[in-house]
C-alpha cells in the first residue's frame, strides 16, 4: 500500500456484501474499480467468503480467486494492505446464511481526507460516526409521501 502521513488519512470504513446462494459473477468489479481510479476511495482490504451448506467457510484473498470471476480488481493487490484478521473474517462467516458468498471490503474514504486532516490540525477529533440504511432512508421518503398523500 502506498504511504500516507497518518494525520492524512481518511476515515476507514468496512462493508459486507453477501450474496445468497452463491450467485456472485463479479459484474460489480468495474464500479469498485471505478471508485478507487477517480480517487473516492482506497481499497485497504477485500475478502471473498464462501460458506457451504454444512456451515463451514472459506476465505480467499484477490490473488486465490480466478481471473474471470474479478475482472478488474486484481490489479488493485499491490493496494491492499491486509488489515482483516482470522477472527474478523471468522465472524463475518458466522452472520453469513449457509450456501452464499460474501464480499468484505475495507476502504479509505479519499474524499474526506482533506476534511478530517483538518479537523485533525485544528484539534479535533471523531467522536461518533454511522451509516444510515438505504433501506430506511426509502421507508422514511414513503411514509412521508403516504402521510402528504
Amino acid at each position: 500500500m502506498a504511504e500516507a502521513p497518518i494525520d492524512e488519512l481518511g476515515p476507514v470504513d468496512y462493508l459486507v456484501v453477501e450474496f445468497p446462494g452463491s450467485k456472485f459473477n463479479g459484474d460489480i468489479a468495474p464500479t469498485l474499480v471505478d471508485l478507487v481510479d477517480r480517487g473516492t476511495i482506497r481499497v485497504l482490504d477485500l475478502i471473498m467468503i464462501t460458506k457451504d451448506a454444512d456451515g463451514s467457510f472459506d476465505a480467499l484473498e484477490l490473488d486465490d480467486v480466478e481471473d474471470g470471476a474479478l475482472g478488474e480488481l486484481h490489479r488493485l493487490e499491490t493496494e491492499i494492505a491486509e488489515i482483516l484478521s482470522a477472527d474478523d473474517i471468522a465472524n463475518v462467516a458466522a452472520a453469513l446464511e449457509p450456501g452464499s458468498t460474501a464480499g468484505v471490503l475495507v476502504y479509505e474514504n479519499l474524499w474526506a481526507a482533506p476534511f478530517a486532516s483538518a479537523v485533525r490540525h485544528c484539534g479535533g477529533q471523531l467522536v461518533a460516526s454511522g451509516r444510515i440504511p438505504v433501506q430506511a432512508l426509502i421507508a422514511s421518503f414513503e411514509a412521508d409521501e403516504e402521510e402528504g398523500a
